[in-house]
């Protein structure tokens, strides 16, 4: 990995991975079809997004080792498609495509060489960029935050502080508006642009918040008002 937060994330992915992995065998069929953390979405919609996600992510990464780049995902379109058509299968099926999808991913990360980490992929075809290097984080921050939107007991109170922190150390600046996020149990405050209120509370409900979901309870803003946060 090029850098720290890549070596942080590489070590935090396999557990991170096995705890969703366990947490979608538990499930029994008809949980499946009932409602997940995100309006619109069933827990069968998140492991299908989950499978899906691993699956354009070796797709792509492997593209970079055969100089053939390949996109994440065809298309917008094509994404939404493909997870509402894999979320109505059978509940064998989506657990299948977790597995192997998540395999693919781990073998495609280790068969990139040393050279090519800074080879940008496009998300879609001509849509957003990211690099190589950045597909652990970003598997990361996929496999935790759905983990807990998955409503099964695994919460975002359950992230190891080592994500929480990652994920605040990386977090969205991009339609915040200005605030200070102070975690009052790590006493440390995370900066989003200049000036604004300061929101105060343990830092996985910071993290949490942040991301634009839950209602920022166990959160206090020194404004009286918590702004308004918008969903990744």
């Amino acid at each position: 990995m090029p850098d720290t937060l890549q070596t942080v994330a590489a070590g935090l992915l396999p557990d991170a991975t096995r705890r969703l992995v366990r947490s979608v065998d538990a499930l029994d069929s008809a949980e499946y079809a009932e409602p997940s953390g995100l309006p619109g979405w069933t827990r069968g919609h998140v492991v299908a997004h989950l499978a899906l996600n691993a699956e354009g992510l070796a797709r792509a990464l492997r593209g970079v080792v055969d100089g053939s780049p390949a996109s994440m995902y065809d298309s917008q379109e094509a994404r939404d498609g493909d997870i509402a058509e894999l979320a109505a299968d059978q509940p064998a099926a989506l657990r299948a495509r977790l597995l192997g999808g998540g395999t693919d991913l781990f073998d495609a990360l280790d068969a990139i060489p040393g050279d090519r980490w800074a080879t940008t992929i496009e998300r879609t075809p001509g849509g957003r960029v990211f690099a190589a290097a950045d597909v652990v984080s970003m598997r990361l921050r996929e496999v935790e935050i759905h983990h807990a939107d998955l409503a099964c007991g695994y919460t975002h109170r359950s992230w190891p502080t080592d994500f929480v922190t990652l994920l605040l150390d990386t977090g969205r600046a991009e339609g915040l508006g200005p605030l200070a996020a102070y975690a009052v149990d790590l006493d440390r405050t995370w900066r989003f642009g200049d000036g604004g209120p300061t929101v105060s509370g343990p830092a996985a409900d910071l993290a949490w918040w942040l991301t634009g979901r839950g209602t920022g309870a166990g959160l206090t803003s020194d404004s009286g008002t918590l702004p308004q946060i918008g969903a990744m």
